[in-house]
């Protein structure tokens, strides 16, 4: 797996785009209207998000966001009196929140195009890098990560949300319901409908047993059955990841577990799927030229 498998897949689907139809499809490019129901729907769905962010001090600090998506988030933190600057992979991201700065007049500092491996911005110019559900599908995260505590400032915080890998959703949800339902699903006669086809199209390229291993389906029950890379963590895994830096806090939240009810999903503290961490860098004693130039995948 590589880089541009990852951005040809994300410039293909922006992220959240579906959601609510598309803005080209569901809104006939009526950004404004687009924008508006996007972030009911992502916020109504996923009120965690903001109770998260709230957890944080932003006013006044220059941040920079790794994976724009649609923007909403990056409107929260400008709104919250961030300095912002983003970064994202694809030129669809980028534009869509070109888009959002216009229609809901957003002050910004920058925005780029451009790699987590190669970031296009200075050295230590960052009180906060931070980035939600961008990272876990960075295969070369050991090298974007060094690039992260290249721009920040030696007295800045990464904060990011990750999958979790103890959590309802991988150890129940996507390592044996999911599993087990689609092996099923493959029997049934008959287009199936178009995830469920999509799902059985990418089996019958590669087996069925082989696209059910773990290390192959969980990129696949994450953000839809072509997404081509997805990881899940643990602390202990953000801690060997991000060598450049110490884990200053963490805490979980969303029960999210489908085909599992959420509403009444107890334990969001131990079995959330969101992973969140605020990294600090790492003391120079720490880091030196094996831990901190370390870039290897």
């Amino acid at each position: 797996m590589d880089e541009a498998a990852v951005k040809a897949f994300w410039q293909l689907h922006p992220c959240g785009d579906q959601q609510v139809g598309g803005l080209t499809q569901a809104f006939a490019g009526d950004c404004r209207q687009f924008f508006r129901e996007y972030d009911q729907f992502r916020y109504r769905r996923e009120p965690h998000i903001l109770r998260a962010m709230d957890r944080f001090q932003w006013a006044g600090k220059r941040v920079l966001e790794i994976g724009i998506g649609q923007g909403a988030d990056a409107e929260q933190l400008v709104r919250r009196g961030a300095r912002w600057s983003g970064l994202d992979l694809t030129q669809a991201s980028v534009d869509r929140m070109r888009m959002r700065t216009q229609v809901h007049d957003l002050v910004v500092e920058n925005i780029r195009v451009g790699s987590a491996l190669d970031i296009p911005y200075g050295d230590q110019e960052f009180d906060v890098v931070f980035s939600h559900g961008v990272l876990h599908h960075v295969p070369e995260i050991r090298r974007a990560q060094a690039e992260i505590r290249r721009v920040l400032k030696p007295t800045g915080s990464l904060v990011m949300m990750v999958y979790a890998k103890h959590s309802l959703n991988y150890q129940v949800s996507i390592r044996v319901i999911r599993r087990l339902g689609l092996a099923l699903l493959m029997l049934v006669p008959g287009k199936l409908p178009p995830i469920y086809e999509q799902h059985r199209v990418n089996a019958s390229k590669v087996g069925l047993g082989n696209y059910l291993r773990l290390h192959n389906f969980v990129h696949r029950s994450t953000d839809g059955p072509q997404n081509p890379y997805s990881k899940v963590y643990t602390v202990k895994e953000i801690e060997r990841d991000f060598p450049s830096f110490r884990i200053a806090e963490t805490f979980k939240l969303w029960m999210h577990a489908p085909p599992l009810p959420s509403l009444w999903l107890p334990g969001e503290n131990l079995l959330g799927w969101h992973l969140w961490a605020r990294l600090e860098p790492a003391a120079p004693h720490l880091t030196g030229r094996g831990r901190d130039m370390d870039t290897s995948g």
